[in-house]
């Protein structure tokens, strides 16, 4: 019998989308959804590679919050790998600000909006 704790644990490696290859309209969708405003702004403050896709708090499910990320991966702005059981995050400020200057900064600016 084959062993199923293997092949259920296995997830395809996400697909990036590299900033310079997004498009204004693709960018500006990205960020105009409440759950990935905060997302962004969660991710913006922590370090590097430490937030797993379950560590947000984010009133959404599972299904939701692949979907939320599958998003900001395609708008250029997330990075994601996998280690081990957990796949963790980087934001892509540095690539995301060359291609938008200044659109991130809106984004993850807190003025009570969101």
């Amino acid at each position: 019998m084959p062993d199923r704790t293997v092949a259920a644990s296995h997830r395809p490696t996400p697909v990036h989308t590299h900033p310079d290859d997004v498009s204004v309209l693709t960018a500006l969708s990205a960020v105009a959804d409440p759950v990935r405003i905060q997302l962004l702004r969660e991710l913006s403050g922590s370090p590097v590679w430490t937030r797993s896709c379950g560590s947000f708090d984010v009133p959404v499910g599972k299904a939701a919050l692949s979907h939320h990320f599958s998003v900001l991966r395609a708008a250029g702005l997330v990075e994601q790998r996998d280690e081990g059981p957990k796949r963790v995050n980087r934001l892509r400020r540095e690539e995301f600000d060359a291609r938008f200057p200044g659109l991130l900064d809106l984004v993850l600016r807190d003025d009570g909006e969101g």
